[in-house]
């Protein structure tokens, strides 16, 4: 009897420390409506600028966790917080099961949702995600050993007519980024400016160059923004970057998945056009975190959720599909597996899968996983001691074509995310035919330029927009092709203020009810738009 007393004695030690990570939502942001009104005030103008270009309302999730809150959490009894997230109105906490069960009492905490999904054992109200519907100067550079990964996905041309990604900011997330801020590969990157700030959110320091724990953020940056003269290339030199360590190299932890979507809405909140990631969250050090291949849904993982958020949010993501593709996990990982973002898998050097890229599978209904693919197998990148090497898998593939999406995005920069995505699934070797191993196949960059320019040139050549300043009617002149056009006028917060056709028949609209003001509007045909800004005076 004694014996089986300390067994139990033990066992309710150990379930009572035992460290546990959690989300805890949290029910308001006090003051939200006032901040979304004056939103320079919680995002920059490039950030405001963004989201209006690509008619992406302002609302309650572009406002900050409240600080009060989260210093309350902080002085709970064994309660430490590790992250934060505006777009869920959540903290990553970790504590015991019952120090973090007890913060159910603080009235500003909707639910707790563990981790470990078997503690979550209490009724507590489901989270619910509000969703918002809505003449060339030639460059010709010497590619050197990255020749084939770049004129695979023909971003070479795009190169030629001087697409090079100027203009469009990428936020890098990964592991660890030792020698970007000194090594000779990058030197070109910061000479002009680009390489622009980051942050290590694991270990809560603007010194994010300072881990050196992982060098994997280096290699993956140098397949984009990486030059050595004569020897490589990236896909996209003349970028610019933000770069957010949210990876512990040194363990598997949820809460890797927190920071994650804090440095996603960093990156919105800094305006930037596009995310890369070649993180992916499958299991676990604890096992009872692990997911399972059929939670790779798009829908179950914290992560995933966030990916899809920062899509809404006007963000192109770009994640590696993974490299499980020869293991019993096989598919996807997260956040991979959320329909809203573009996941790349893995070709080698002549076009042809590598088992080891994760492939589609059941748990994607209705959506094609992976996307696309980029080389993977054996790819080109370059170490923290500015040495070229050869690595395998899709960490690769995804920045290569990422770098490359971002010319691309240079030439039709009146694209939308979603457009662009769709137009390189349609520019891939295999889009009418897609499958598991490689989606829609390798994409053709440049002939999605092409394409859009030529229907662009086509169909929007000759709009006209008068009077600018307006007082009560606006004219708009159609091209001659064009006899039906739908008109969305939007207010500097990016919200709809205006939506009619108009047709060759009628060829103008009502402004005199909008009040005083800078506002843009969308003319949209079939197959493509333009967007003009006007005055109303």
């Amino acid at each position: 009897m004694k014996n089986i007393f300390t067994i139990i004695l033990l066992i309710f030690i150990t379930n009572s420390f035992a460290q546990e990570d959690a989300w805890i939502y949290l029910t308001d942001k006090p003051n939200a409506s006032a901040l979304v009104e004056n939103p320079i005030s919680i995002l920059t103008q490039k950030a405001i600028d963004r989201k209006q270009n690509h008619n992406i309302s302002i609302d309650e999730r572009d406002v900050p966790v409240n600080e009060t809150y989260i210093s309350d959490l902080k002085s709970q009894t064994g309660i430490a917080v590790l992250a934060k997230s505006k777009w869920f109105n959540a903290v990553h906490v970790r504590g015991t099961e019952d120090d973090i069960n007890a913060l159910g009492n603080l009235i500003f905490v909707e639910s707790i949702d563990f981790a470990n999904k078997s503690l979550n054992t209490l009724s507590r109200s489901s989270l619910i995600v509000n969703k918002t519907h809505t003449e060339d100067e030639t460059i010709a550079f010497t590619y050197g050993d990255t020749q084939n990964q770049v004129e695979m996905i023909n971003v070479d041309n795009l190169h030629l007519a001087d697409f090079t990604g100027e203009g469009i900011t990428i936020a890098v997330m990964d592991s660890g980024f030792p020698g970007v801020s000194t090594m000779g590969a990058f030197q070109r990157l910061r000479d002009n400016g680009d390489l622009l700030d980051g942050y290590d959110f694991v270990d809560r320091t603007s010194d994010v160059y300072d881990y050196t724990g992982s060098n994997h953020g280096t290699q993956v940056l140098s397949t984009m923004a990486g030059f050595i003269q004569d020897d490589y290339v990236g896909t996209a030199p003349d970028a610019s970057y933000y770069v957010f360590r949210t990876e512990d190299a040194g363990s598997e932890n949820p809460v890797e998945e927190s920071y994650w979507v804090e440095a996603a809405e960093r990156a919105d909140s800094l305006g930037v056009d596009m995310i890369n990631t070649s993180l992916g969250y499958q299991t676990f050090d604890n096992s009872n975190y692990d997911y399972t291949p059929t939670d790779m849904n798009g829908e179950t993982t914290f992560i995933s959720k966030g990916a899809s958020i920062a899509a809404e949010k006007g963000i192109l993501v770009v994640v590696s599909a993974g490299n499980s593709g020869a293991t019993d996990w096989q598919t996807v990982g997260s956040p991979a597996d959320s329909p809203n973002v573009l996941s790349i898998g893995g070709v080698d050097a002549d076009g042809d899968y590598v088992s080891f890229s994760s492939r589609g599978s059941d748990a994607q209904v209705g959506y094609q996983k992976p996307d696309v693919v980029a080389r993977a197998g054996l790819a080109y990148v370059i170490n923290e001691y500015n040495s070229i090497v050869q690595n395998n898998g899709t960490s690769f593939s995804g920045p290569i074509l990422c770098g490359g999406i971002a010319s691309l995005w240079q030439a039709i920069p009146n694209a939308s995310p979603s457009e662009v995505m769709d137009y390189v699934r349609q520019s891939a070797s295999q889009f009418n035919t897609p499958d598991d191993f490689l989606g829609y196949g390798i994409p053709d960059l440049d002939l999605v330029r092409t394409t859009v320019l030529s229907l662009n040139e086509e169909q929007l050549k000759d709009f006209k927009l008068y009077p600018n300043p307006v007082t009560t009617n606006l004219n708009i002149e159609m091209p001659s092709n064009v006899n039906q056009l739908e008109v969305s006028i939007y207010n500097q917060l990016g919200q709809e203020v205006l939506n009619q056709m108009i047709t060759e028949n009628s060829k103008s609209i009502t402004v005199s009810g909008l009040v005083s003001g800078l506002y843009v509007i969308k003319l949209s045909t079939k197959n493509s738009s333009k967007t003009f800004k006007f005055i109303k005076h």
